[in-house]
């Protein structure tokens, strides 16, 4: 293990992540449980703090080879409420959300971050097609939503069994163009009032490029974080709330078979890289190999929320962490 020094600090204990979480705390932003923007003394504060160490990051097993030589967590942005969400899109951009101000943002690894979008429909988890159009967890009417090239909203999908979703968190999309997404349940602040849960489970579904829905898991405390593999034979699902990824082989007919213990971590987004590890975001971003074996802890200046590779090679790993995001340079890359 080792800690990058952070520049002009002589003594830093590393302790950074109670302090952050103490302000977060007090801030009541996060947006899982409907709290309030924090005040912007909270906000000054919360900012001084991460100042002091938003360059450190610290690596357990090093010897993984995984992050480039000499990497250092770089912030990409800040100033948000709650990131989530990033996609990359086929030129590298990567696409994120802040989702409590209902925006989408991009990024390029050479112009910086800009506003995409201010009418999301509250997006959270999203993925490009294979036809590079951006799809998108929406839980603003609980739908999976297609955007365009005019960023005009249109419904993939919206009720199962006539009933509204609980609220759709996060996707991932099979190279046949199949859609396989999470549907946990938090409860919004922004839904009508007498807005409940209505389905029987907090389930995983598969939504197929022919148009038909299947519920494809039911057996979940609160499923979240969920990625596949390239060749498109195996499905990755975090129980965030009973701390367990589960791995799945997908049949031809997109139904779900051969559930196996992964990992004992919960995790909000997760991703893949082009040598089949598993990043999952848990307190911090946690790299397990294909055989489940954990090979590499990144430390990042916020509790991370969810995480994919950007970038023309590839090579960046991008992290989105409550009130910014993170760039880490790597030897490995995600995938296409």
């Amino acid at each position: 293990m080792f800690r990058l020094p952070i520049p002009g600090e002589a003594v830093w204990d590393g302790n950074y992540q109670s302090d952050v979480e103490s302000l977060r705390n007090e801030s009541n932003c996060c947006l899982r449980y409907g709290k309030d923007k924090p005040s912007k003394i909270i906000q000054m504060r919360l900012t001084t703090t991460l100042l002091l160490f938003m360059t450190a990051i610290t690596l357990f097993g090093q010897e993984s080879g995984i992050v480039a030589e000499n990497a250092e967590i770089r912030q990409a942005g800040t100033g948000y409420t709650f990131t989530e969400g990033p996609a990359v899109s086929h030129d590298g951009q990567i696409f994120f959300t802040d989702q409590p101000n209902n925006r989408i943002y991009v990024w390029d690894e050479t112009e910086g971050i800009k506003l995409w979008s201010d009418d999301t429909g509250r997006s959270n988890g999203m993925y490009f097609n294979a036809a590079g159009q951006l799809i998108a967890c929406a839980d603003l009417h609980n739908q999976i939503i297609r955007f365009d090239r005019d960023k005009n909203k249109h419904a993939l999908f919206e009720n199962y069994k006539d009933k509204h979703l609980n609220g759709p968190n996060d996707l991932w999309i099979a190279p046949n163009g199949d859609i396989y997404f999470t549907d946990p349940y938090y409860h919004r602040n922004y839904w009508e009032e007498g807005h409940t849960e209505v389905q029987d489970a907090r389930g995983v579904y598969h939504l197929s490029h022919t148009g038909t829905v299947s519920r494809v898991v039911d057996d979940y405390k609160q499923p979240n974080g969920i990625i596949g593999t390239e060749d498109g034979k195996t499905i990755y699902v975090a129980d965030i709330n009973d701390r367990k990824i589960w791995k799945y082989e997908i049949r031809p007919d997109g139904t779900l078979t051969g559930k196996t213990f992964f990992a004992p971590e919960g995790s909000d987004g997760m991703t893949i890289d082009n040598k089949g590890n598993i990043y999952l975001t848990t307190g911090k971003v946690k790299v397990y190999s294909p055989e489940g074996k954990l090979i590499q802890e990144i430390e990042t200046p916020e509790f991370p929320s969810n995480v994919c590779f950007g970038g023309k090679d590839r090579d960046i790993l991008f992290i989105t962490a409550r009130t910014s995001v993170y760039t880490l340079k790597m030897n490995v890359k995600g995938v296409k």
